[in-house]
């Protein structure tokens, strides 16, 4: 799966001012729109006229503000064909080209306005800010949104559990004194399967294994009877899985069809650089508009366009070229799902209790300067860059939730690169994001606060120069209150105060070797950081959080030799509430790849480590906790499920 997590390393470089600024230009309004049950004509050849193959009942599109849906397929076909032709080159697809807006590029970068001057810290006196604690979601997953369940390869109802076991899903009773399992059954077609549980219903996303190319199937499985699962429905889709979230029985995917896989040619002998782009920009002039949109095939039928043209909508030019697709349905009908488009480039989505937002992030080295040749042939085919936005600003979407299905309500920007999920947070309406440097910005970390209004997503309030010269390695959010960590030689921890989202303030840092990589609060006096300590070795920190403007580190431990799992994927870190227990799982590499169970007893001021080896190999990044609403545990490794022993708190 495609899935972003915690906040990676951002490489940096001193640039020049910027702001953030709310979208300009936006399309006009379209209050309702009713579509038809069936695409808008078009007469290119390949062009696809049948309907998609799910929802075909009309209904109002989901374009309030901000964002035109396509009038027809030969308008959305223009507009991709128009965009693309900017893209191709000798070697195929390229990044976009660099808009630089008049920006100096060398030079001093002074403070923006509002920066906070050397970070003085701000009074605590009448905040409301403070840390809270964080559990897994019901179904025994550690989750970015309380009520928001992600998919993880072990699932649990507090009776049953499901896991992931190879390609196949094994059930268990965790019902009685001893785990025992129940039933397997094969998950064909899918590689990394992770599951989603919505009452009696398994739902399976994975890539699927009968496709090249962008891909994602959907299973369903009945698990009624959890000693005879069935499999109920087989999706696939022609599109990348970007994420994938729960809201009660209603499950959401947001999938990146990503460039058409057009037959470019490349230089050759007989063949120079210019004839090669020549015949990959006439390859883009006769696509149709099948080549751009992604296709559903259900339970083994036919593969059909998942999208109407007229629920595609066109962002402005500076969003990267290519097609994201929500899709939402409920748990169990997956085949009766609604979906809209937007024709554009997002790498980022995070789901709040109420929204889903996406952006389109420029590119960690937008710096730099368009590619074309051997080398930009090379990245391409690897995808290791990001055809996003290359203007320095990172493109807001925000579409309202209802049930299952998604309407776009107002669109922004903010100067700077969201590097992850986990940089942004909803509360009270507002938007929170933490954003790294780029071209618009100076060398340092801001948090960016934002309002709806109108149609757009307009800058309430932002707080400048947290970390000058550092990487933003990891961000938690409460109601009130921001903690974030930078890194270069120390460990930088701040805690912003959001109270007051039009004039957020620096509330109190702390120093230390080593950074916390994930941030996991306990409540109001206590917060856990994971991460790397000085030597390069895991380092778990126990922090003092009932005073914001004096963070103090009370307790740290290392487990030498070893790496922290949860560092890039949180779901390797559980908290045990009712015994007042941290778990997290790290590695070592001794000629094969070992995994270990870290845990670590919190009592008062103390962390008390216990390490026990519980996995090899691919079992490794596979293990798991899961908290039972019984006040048990059960660990899952491998072959071994069992109950864990925890001592309970005193």
């Amino acid at each position: 799966m495609n899935e972003p997590e915690p906040a990676a390393p951002a490489r940096r470089r001193r640039l020049s001012r910027g702001a953030v600024v709310a979208i300009v230009g936006v399309a006009a309004l379209l209050a309702a729109f009713l579509v038809g049950d069936r695409l808008g004509g078009g007469d290119r050849a390949g062009a696809v006229t049948h309907p998609p193959a799910h929802r075909a009942a009309a209904r109002t599109v989901a374009f309030r503000a901000g964002l035109a849906p396509a009038r027809s397929c030969e308008d959305l076909l223009a507009s991709y064909v128009r965009r693309g032709l900017r893209l191709v080159g000798a070697w195929g697809w390229r990044p976009s080209p660099m808009i630089r807006g008049g920006v100096e590029l060398n030079g001093y970068a002074p403070p923006l306005a509002g920066a906070v001057k050397d970070l003085g810290l701000g009074d605590t006196v009448g905040t409301r800010a403070a840390t809270e604690r964080q559990e897994s979601s019901a179904t025994g997953t550690n989750v970015q949104e309380q009520d928001v369940d992600e998919p993880d390869t072990v699932k649990t109802d507090g009776t049953a559990l499901a896991e992931v076991h190879g390609d196949e899903l094994w059930l268990y009773d965790v019902a009685g004194s001893a785990v025992r399992r129940l039933s397997s059954l094969p998950l064909d077609g899918v590689d990394d399967p992770q599951l989603l549980m919505s009452g009696d219903t398994l739902v399976v996303t994975g890539r699927d294994a009968d496709l090249t190319g962008p891909s994602t199937r959907v299973l369903t499985i009945d698990v009624s009877d959890p000693r005879h699962p069935r499999q109920t429905h087989d999706i696939a889709y022609r599109a990348t899985l970007l994420s994938a979230r729960q809201h009660g029985d209603a499950i959401r995917l947001v999938l990146d069809a990503g460039l058409p896989r057009l037959r470019f040619v490349q230089p050759r002998k007989g063949l120079d650089v210019a004839a090669a782009a020549r015949r990959n920009r006439a390859l883009v002039r006769a696509s149709t508009i099948g080549d751009w949109l992604p296709t559903v095939a259900t339970d083994g039928g036919p593969a059909k366009q998942l999208l109407d043209c007229d629920r595609v909508a066109v962002p402005d030019d500076h969003v990267g070229l290519g097609t994201i697709t929500v899709v939402g349905f409920d748990a169990s009908t997956p085949t009766d799902s609604d979906a809209i488009g937007l024709a554009g480039d997002t790498s980022i989505a995070y789901e709040s209790a109420s929204d889903l937002y996406l952006v389109s992030a420029p590119a960690a080295y937008s710096d730099g300067l368009p590619c074309d040749g051997l080398a930009c042939g090379l990245m391409i085919r690897t995808r290791t860059y990001d055809a996003g936005a290359t203007d320095g600003r990172s493109h807001v979407f925000d579409l309202a939730l209802h049930g299952d299905r998604a309407e776009e309500v107002a669109v922004g920007e903010v100067a700077g690169r969201i590097t992850d999920r986990w940089s942004m947070d909803e509360a009270g309406g507002v938007l929170r994001v933490a954003v790294a440097p780029t071209s618009q910005t100076g060398d340092f970390t801001s948090v960016v606060t934002l309002r709806r209004v109108g149609q757009d997503l307009v800058e309430s309030g932002r707080l400048d120069g947290l970390g000058r010269g550092e990487d933003l390695e990891s961000v938690r959010w409460f109601d009130d209150l921001a903690v974030l960590v930078t890194y270069r030689r120390l460990d930088p921890m701040y805690a912003v105060d959001l109270s007051h989202p039009a004039h957020p303030r620096l509330l109190g840092r702390l120093r230390m070797p080593g950074f916390s990589s994930y941030l996991h609060p306990l409540g109001p006096r206590r917060m856990i950081g994971v991460g790397t300590g000085p030597r390069g070795w895991t380092q778990v920190g126990l922090f003092d959080t009932s005073h914001l403007r004096h963070l103090r580190r009370l307790d740290v431990r290392h487990f030498s030799g070893t790496s922290p799992l949860a560092a890039t994927d949180p779901r390797a870190f559980t908290w045990v509430p009712w015994s007042r227990s941290a778990t997290t799982v790290v590695e070592r590499y001794a000629g094969r790849r070992i995994g270990f169970l870290a845990t670590l007893a919190v009592r008062d001021s103390h962390l008390r480590p216990h390490l026990t080896r519980v996995a090899f190999g691919d079992d490794v990044g596979r293990v798991r906790v899961v908290p039972l609403a019984d006040g048990r545990a059960v660990l899952v490794a491998g072959d071994v499920v069992r109950f864990l022993h925890l001592e309970p708190k005193p």
